[in-house]
This record gives structure tokens, C-alpha cells and sequence, in this order.
């Protein structure tokens, strides 16, 4: 299995300035250390589970774009992109731009939103979460209308756009790889089956993973889409890897066919915990 390392907090002890240098730090020492994929939280409050709404955010595809220029190798993305945050044609054009200047290294992680504490705090429309779900359709068709070569006009429930035209085109054939996160099985997973190249299940547990895995196959089945073609992966961002417990789970996460393992960072200590982590897990991973 591959990895991925997840940069949820930015707390530091120092300053503002010092941000910069820790981004930078953790990006190069995690792309050295072996990890495939790079990815940041798109919030604009701390989620309340993980820390205070007032500990430091940074605006993801922002950060994503400066990741780009330290790095050569990593894949980048949200883990994922809240539907709400911006206008979906605007929302292709910036996943586009990270694809082009990072060298077609972009993943376009997008999910239905939830955090409504900042969507209210910051003014920014909040909708019932069945037309969010409505919106996430749209922009997933948005998204790959201007990646094709037909810049026609768009038409959809929440939706007009009069051309789709993008210039230039990403670098990644045919398109970033569209990712989504979530574990709902109604809606999210069929989502996924209908137009993901990767899922990110936000779950760990074994016996929930393959169930989770089960419906995403049965959605496949009834779309008629291949579900050997979509990457799978788990995050387990909460999980302490030195047990055994975490390595009898990760056995069991091979042989159900997950194919990348998201960790995450510790507060105060991004570059040192990704280095343990490459030195530890991500080589212990790649046997399995």
C-alpha cells in the first residue's frame, strides 16, 4: 500500500511568519520520506472535533499552489473541497491552474460540505444537505465539461453557465483525477462510482471499510462503471501506528484492496511526526 501524509493543523509556537517554513519543511520532509499524495483540509475554522475554531487556517488551494513550488513528485489536493466554498467553474479553473504549474500532479478532492459554523460565520450560503449534494453532482459535470474540448454552454438546476471554456488544458490525462470523500452510502458512494478515479472513505475500521467497499461495488454494478479502475483509500489521521493493533488493521486493509493509507500530522510537531512516519509506517506499508 502507498501513503499519504495530511496536513490538518498549522500550529506553531511562534508567528504568523513561521507558517511558511513549516508548510515548506513538512512537504519536502514527506515527499523525501516516501509518501505519494499531499493533501490539506479546506476549511476556514479549525473543525471543532480536532482543536478550537480559532487555531490557524489556511485556504487550501492557496497553500496546495505554494506546496506545488517545493515539491516534484507528490500528488496535491484537498481532502476535500467543500462544494459550497466556491462557484464550481471557478472551482475547475483553480484545480486546472494547481495542475498546470505542479506538472499535472493535482487531485480534485470534492465533497458534499458540512461545517456550518463557518459557512454562517463567514457569511457564505449554507443549503439543505440534499441540495448540496444536488450542487456537488453539478460541479462534478461542470468540472468535466471544461476539461473536454467542448466549451458549450452548461444548464443545470443550481447552475448556468453560458460557455465552459478553460484555457490551457490541465496537464494530466484526460483530467485531474476526481476524488471524493465520504462514507454515505445513498448518495456519496454512488457519486463516487459514477464519476471518481479515487474515494477516500474517511473510515479505518476493517469491518466497516468493507462493507463501505461493498456498496461502492454495488453502485458500480448498477452504473455499469469499473470498480477495479477507482483508487481506494482510508484515512487514519487518528490512529497511533507504533501498536499492534494499527498493523493487524493494516493487513486487513491490503487484503480488502485499499490502495493508499492517509495519515496525519501532530499539532507542533508537523515535520517531526511525518519524518517518524516516513522512517516507521511508510516503508512497513509498501511491503503489505
Amino acid at each position: 500500500m502507498r501513503s499519504g501524509i495530511h496536513l490538518w493543523n498549522y500550529t506553531t509556537p511562534g508567528p504568523s511568519s513561521d507558517i511558511a517554513s513549516l508548510v515548506t519543511r513538512t512537504a519536502q520532509v514527506a515527499e523525501a520520506g516516501g509518501f505519494d499524495q499531499f493533501t490539506v483540509m479546506d476549511h476556514w475554522f479549525q473543525m471543532e472535533a480536532a482543536g478550537p475554531a480559532e487555531q490557524p487556517m489556511l485556504e487550501a488551494f492557496t497553500t496546495l499552489g505554494f506546496v506545488a513550488g517545493q515539491t516534484s513528485r507528490m500528488r496535491l489536493g484537498p481532502l476535500v473541497a467543500g462544494v459550497t466554498y466556491r462557484h464550481p467553474a471557478l472551482l475547475a479553473k483553480i484545480a486546472t491552474t494547481l495542475d498546470v504549474l505542479s506538472g499535472g500532479r493535482a487531485v480534485f478532492g470534492l465533497g458534499a460540505a458540512w461545517y456550518e459554523r463557518e459557512h454562517h460565520g463567514l457569511g457564505v450560503p449554507y443549503p439543505a444537505i440534499s441540495e448540496r449534494f444536488e450542487r456537488l453532482e453539478e460541479a462534478l459535470q461542470i468540472a468535466l465539461q471544461m476539461w473536454g474540448p467542448d466549451a458549450a454552454a452548461y444548464e443545470g438546476t443550481h447552475y448556468s453557465l453560458a460557455e465552459t471554456l478553460n484555457s490551457p488544458a490541465p496537464v494530466g490525462h484526460p483530467h485531474p483525477p476526481i476524488m471524493i470523500g465520504g462514507k454515505g452510502e445513498r448518495k456519496t458512494l454512488r457519486i463516487a462510482a459514477q464519476y471518481a478515479q479515487i474515494v477516500n472513505l474517511t473510515a479505518y475500521e476493517p469491518e466497516t471499510v468493507a462493507h463501505l467497499l461493498d456498496v461502492l461495488r454495488r453502485h458500480c454494478d448498477t452504473l455499469g462503471t469499473d470498480y477495479d479502475a477507482i483508487e481506494k483509500q482510508i484515512i487514519t489521521t487518528r490512529l497511533d501506528p507504533t501498536g499492534a493493533e494499527y498493523w493487524r488493521m493494516a493487513e486487513e486493509w491490503s487484503r480488502l484492496g485499499i490502495d493508499l493509507v492517509v495519515m496525519g500530522v501532530r499539532p507542533n510537531d508537523q515535520v517531526g511526526s511525518t519524518e517518524r512516519l516516513a522512517a516507521e509506517v511508510v516503508p512497513r506499508l509498501a511491503e503489505l
